[in-house]
């Protein structure tokens, strides 16, 4: 490091940016510079958007008596009972963190939870007994934890679990009851994924995850504590030196204990629903091969073997029983299905449906046929629900040709002579999806008379793995010059207004807001940047230890030469210069995933305060108990008010 580079960081580092006037609706953990407060106009605007709430399906209770869902009533979702459609929720647990859960089977009155505190995603399991009126902790206060399936009589969960050391999560069967005796079944330095276990509670699938384009299905015998690899069909080469990988995706035993189902790209774009058995592994029966799209979702009634599942068509969930060889669909509105589960007596799947232009509820469905009954009717803020807008598919050719998916949120009645201004939001991952379900954020973007496009990239989830693998390494700006040709494609059309366009994204999305205003910063007037990657070297040199050689199959590797170059060719770090477009930066300061040094380094280079900036102002919003994420609704609140206020005057022009 050079004398004056040096110097210019020091005093970056001892001086920093001059407090922001008080704001009294700022939460006291949040931190900001350069934001003005928040006009009472825009507060008001957008409380009621802030105060719609959603409901998610966690699971049926044992005895029949209802579901636990998670919903907020406070500052963070909580665990709640619903004991029939549409019935009042009566609140199980009372943490201060965001927390999720199940119910456990064969124990009346008992539920597992989990949270971590402040956003650490130091994930904790506790036991809620409510018959004993009593809370417990099973987990050791500080490790990550991470529950997995848990037997049908309640007495054997598989937690996968660093505790034995940061960079490793082992795998351990823990009783609840007895949660001082962990048995440590799995122990590697491999990422393992536990999926279900047989009704007998002899064995459980598990599966070996390498990326999410490699992993190797085996079961885990506990008698003798074998593991036994299931094997797939022999993997087919692009070429001698090049092995074409397959993906394994969710597992579940049928009643026999034997028969197994899976969802496998195997031979296939796509990843296919399998049937097989521990004793024929090689042998797949393909039960969905006419569904040109993933297998999204899997369950297995214990007791009639009935299946259900989704499939992932252009982001959209359809869902479908197999039943005796025979296949009917159920009929669902526009949207995602996830957490299918049949009911203890086999009659009902419960599942959540997040739509568009609705917020996400439980729902369930009567295996025997019937429309889907709804669970829960979560407030709207008192909006009306008929002004939620539903997104259009809309596809637009890359620079190589290619089509690529997108979903377009188009506002109402509009002006033929005033176009519309709009925000591209970028999914993060980066092997994620954007997908159809209800934002609070896009709907009021979309009332204020923004269009908002949410594109799936080259690299995105659920268009198969052909097009998963495209911006894999070297190939990373190839999915930035996706954004170039949707930028093209908005110049294009009529409605549109090309010189008001602004870009926002998370984590690998932030890296992307952050490599479109490097590339295109004469055509985006603004960025958004929720705790992405600035530097490629640094994120993965920082990350938890027990993500780094996850993210590096993705990213690639930097302590190879030839990747590290990359790297240093790509970062936004290394080409801050070339942003001149309006900045917002938010982060949490306890993000485990993307480190918080991501944050600090682009907004210092950007203002200048280090060598290779502009001396850009920059807003930044930073919160102390947060991490991957605002998850807290007053902080949650508070940045999506700023982000509010920084589109306004940047994108939109106002003042």
């Amino acid at each position: 490091m050079t004398r004056c580079l040096l110097l210019s960081w020091l005093v970056a580092s001892v001086v920093p940016a001059l407090a922001d006037e008080a704001d009294p609706r700022r939460p006291s953990a949040i931190t900001t510079t350069n934001v003005p407060v928040v006009p009472a106009d825009l507060l008001e605007r957008l409380a009621q958007y802030q105060n719609v709430r959603e409901a998610a399906f966690q699971g049926w209770a044992p005895d029949g008596s209802g579901m636990l869902i998670r919903t907020r009533f406070g500052n963070a979702p909580q665990l709640h009972r619903v004991y029939e459609p549409g019935g009042r929720r009566e609140q199980v647990t009372f943490f201060d963190e965001p927390t999720s859960g199940r119910p456990v089977h064969g124990r009346k009155g008992e539920y597992l939870a989990t949270l971590s505190k402040g956003g650490n995603e130091n994930y904790q399991i506790y036991r809620v007994d409510l018959e004993a009126f009593r809370t417990e902790l099973l987990t050791d206060g500080k490790s990550r934890n991470e529950l997995g399936p848990v037997s049908d009589d309640g007495q054997r969960m598989i937690v996968a679990s660093n505790r034995r050391t940061p960079g490793d999560m082992d795998l351990y069967a823990v009783d609840p009851r007895q949660p001082g005796e962990w048995e440590l079944l799995i122990k590697s330095s491999a990422r393992w994924i536990a999926h279900d276990w047989s009704p007998d509670r002899q064995r459980f699938l598990v599966d070996r995850y390498v990326s999410i384009n490699e992993s190797y299905a085996f079961v885990f015998e506990m008698p003798t504590k074998e593991l036994k690899a299931l094997p797939v069909p022999a993997a087919r080469t692009r070429s001698a030196f090049k092995p074409l990988h397959e993906a394994i995706g969710k597992m579940a035993f049928a009643p026999d204990g034997r028969t197994y189902y899976l969802t496998t790209d195997a031979g296939s774009e796509f990843l296919r629903l399998a049937r097989a058995s521990i004793d024929k592994p090689a042998h797949y029966e393909y039960l969905t091969d006419d569904l040109k799209w993933d297998v999204d979702d899997i369950d297995v009634d214990n007791e009639s073997g009935r299946v259900a599942f989704t499939i992932n068509e252009d982001g959209a969930s359809k869902l479908f029983l197999l039943e005796d060889g025979k296949r009917r669909e159920i009929p669902l509105p526009l949207g995602i299905a996830s957490g299918l589960e049949f009911s203890p007596d086999g009659a009902q799947l419960g599942f959540t449906l997040a739509r568009p232009n609705a917020p996400a509820e439980a729902y369930s469905v009567a295996v025997a046929g019937g429309e889907p009954t709804r669970w829960t009717f979560s407030e709207v803020g008192g909006l009306d629900p008929a002004s939620f807008v539903v997104p259009e598919r809309i596809r637009f050719a890359s620079f190589d040709g290619r089509e690529i998916p997108a979903w377009y949120y188009r506002p109402g009645a509009t002006s033929p002579d005033k176009k519309t201004p709009v925000l591209i939001q970028i999914h993060g991952g980066p092997e994620s999806q954007y997908r159809p379900s209800f934002s609070p954020t896009t709907q009021f973007y979309v009332s204020e008379g923004i269009a908002v496009i949410h594109p799936n990239v080259r690299g995105s989830a659920g268009y198969g793995k052909t097009y998963l693998r495209l911006d894999n390494a070297e190939r990373r700006e190839d999915s930035v010059k996706d954004i170039g040709a949707l930028l093209d494609w908005i110049a294009r059309q009529p409605d549109l207004d090309a010189s008001r366009v602004a870009v926002s994204g998370g984590s690998y999305g932030g890296y992307m807001v952050l490599a479109s205003l490097v590339h295109y910063g004469d055509r985006l007037k603004a960025g958004v940047d929720y705790v992405g990657i600035a530097n490629f070297i640094t994120f993965l040199e920082r990350t938890s230890p027990y993500r780094q050689d996850l993210r590096r199959a993705e990213y690639g590797d930097e302590r190879k030469p030839e990747m590290r170059s990359v790297f240093e060719r790509i970062n936004p770090t290394a080409n801050a210069g070339k942003i001149v477009s309006a900045l917002l930066v938010a982060h949490g300061r306890n993000d485990p995933r993307v480190p918080f040094s991501e944050a600090e380094q682009i907004v210092d280079i950007v203002r200048g305060n280090i060598t290779g900036g502009n001396g850009r102002e920059v807003w930044t919003v930073y919160a102390d108990n947060e991490g991957h994420g605002f998850n807290k609704k007053d902080n949650s609140d508070y940045v999506r008010a700023a982000e509010a206020l920084f589109l306004r005057r940047f994108l939109i022009g106002e003042k």
